[in-house]
């Protein structure tokens, strides 16, 4: 996913009209952020004309132009729709968490496992988003700030609770998380070498259990 400097987290994300409410059309647009995840991901972003989206979607061209102003907005909803998808499924199982530390290592659990099932998805997140404009960079911060915020949330909640050491900077230790999964996928999507990425879930656990948690938690 890409690594990026937010200047503010109170930019606003850009107006996109977003999922329809008539069911119709919501199906129509759905299949367009389908078709639109593997064509980028295929052709990448700067060499994928709408037509090839619009081919894949089983649409005419004219139509995706009814849902989305550009190419550009087709990308970012695109990115908005699986972020939020993947927040909200992660939101879903915290109620299962004994604690903040368990809500963590589902969180990690579930992002990696999310995309080593699905490389489309994978390079679009970790690979083509990469490649964009600086603006497309800033109008994708909104998801990925509440992602932050989730993660940010969870270490908070710890140190509270005495789980998570709290002598560490919130921030920081939201970057060490992110980052790790971040890393470890680009990494494998990068790969010329077909390996199993979640393979790697339980090291990665194990490093950031042994960096976050308070010494008698850490040992348990």
């Amino acid at each position: 996913m890409p690594s990026m400097k937010i200047s503010s987290l109170e930019t606003k994300p850009p107006e996109i009209k977003g999922l329809p409410d008539d069911p119709r059309k919501r199906a129509k647009y759905l299949a367009i952020i389908e078709a639109a995840l593997e064509a980028f991901s295929e052709y990448g972003y700067h060499d994928c004309p709408v037509s090839k989206i619009a081919r894949k979607a089983n649409v005419a061209d004219g139509t995706i132009y009814l849902y989305f102003a550009n190419k550009e907005e087709v990308l970012i909803s695109v990115f908005q729709e699986k972020i939020n998808r993947l927040i909200d499924d992660i939101e879903e199982l915290m109620p299962t968490c004994a604690n903040a530390w368990d809500k963590i290592e589902v969180l990690v659990r579930y992002h990696i496992t999310t995309l080593g099932n699905n490389p489309i998805l994978a390079n679009f997140l970790q690979i083509q988003l990469r490649q964009s404009s600086v603006k497309i960079r800033q109008d994708i911060a909104g998801p990925l700030r509440k992602l932050y915020y989730l993660i940010e949330g969870f270490v908070a909640e710890g140190q509270k609770a005495g789980v998570i050491d709290s002598a560490i900077n919130v921030a920081i230790a939201r970057k060490v998380i992110f980052g790790s999964i971040d890393e470890v996928v680009s990494c494998w999507v990068l790969s010329r070498r077909r390996y199993d990425v979640t393979a790697m879930i339980d090291d990665i656990l194990y490093i950031l259990r042994r960096a976050l948690l308070v010494k008698a938690a850490a040992e348990e």
